[in-house]
């Protein structure tokens, strides 16, 4: 495991980014025992280390080489597109650019003529976007990012590349499966958003580190986070109730 794993590891555990509880539930409806909340990087010291483990992402896969423009999703993607490229130049010494896109189109000041999508209007034609975000539970903010992106590049007849998505935490999970009525049915497997995401994009996938890596690095070196509103290393029940939600809902 790499050492910027190893620090992301910890400080999720430290600051109670990561937690494990009861009756957890998440955004698409299905349960879990565990939450990753990267709202919790929200000092100056943790965003410039959030900012660093994707930095260290992006240099050691040698994506930084194919990249113009840091894009993260509004609004906790865009702290750490701005901290990524921070930590390219402070750490590494690439000086790129950043930028995020608005929950509603500019249409007054220096780009009245036309609907302005991202904040710092950094496209260029020919660019090469990189597009960061914190985890995924479902794909459908990054469909929306994307067509954001083809719609401003288009706007300016800019050909745009997104040379991939990246994001801290990979729940390293399945679709959620809906019965008629749109509940959640438990205990089955749904399709691998990854794996459609690059189908129907055809944009790479890259994670900092993923959730089974991290709890297993936890686990065994007896590093302490919450569990219950306790913290404390995690316990052989709490590591065996993580198991079978992974292997229930996991990727393989």
């Amino acid at each position: 495991m790499e050492e910027y794993k190893k620090r992301l590891s910890l400080i999720l555990a430290e600051t109670g980014a990561l937690f494990f509880d009861r009756d957890l539930i998440l955004k698409d409806g299905r349960p879990t025992p565990y939450f990753v909340n990267l709202g919790k990087f929200n000092t100056g010291r943790l965003l410039l280390e959030l900012g660093s483990f994707f930095a260290e992402m992006l240099v050691s896969r040698s994506i930084v080489d194919k990249t113009d423009i840091i894009v993260g999703p509004s609004y906790k993607g865009s702290a750490i597109a701005s901290a990524t490229a921070a930590a390219l130049f402070h750490y590494h010494g690439y000086d790129l650019l950043f930028d995020y896109d608005r929950k509603e189109a500019k249409k007054h000041g220096e780009r009245s003529s036309s609907a302005a999508l991202f904040v710092n209007s950094t496209f260029f034609d020919g660019c090469r976007v990189f597009i960061v975000d914190d985890v995924i539970t479902s794909m459908e903010t990054k469909y929306e990012l994307i067509e954001k992106i083809d719609k401003e590049s288009n706007s300016h007849g800019f050909n745009c590349e997104i040379t991939g998505l990246g994001i801290a935490v990979d729940r390293e999970q399945t679709t959620v499966v809906y019965d008629k009525e749109g509940n959640v049915i438990l205990h089955k497997k749904g399709s691998n958003p990854i794996a459609e995401f690059a189908s129907r994009t055809g944009i790479s996938f890259f994670s900092v580190v993923g959730i089974r890596e991290i709890v297993e690095h936890l686990y065994t070196n007896n590093i302490p986070l919450f569990i219950s509103g306790q913290k404390r290393p995690i316990d052989k029940e709490t590591k065996e109730k993580f198991d079978k939600y992974m292997e229930t809902y996991g990727r393989e």
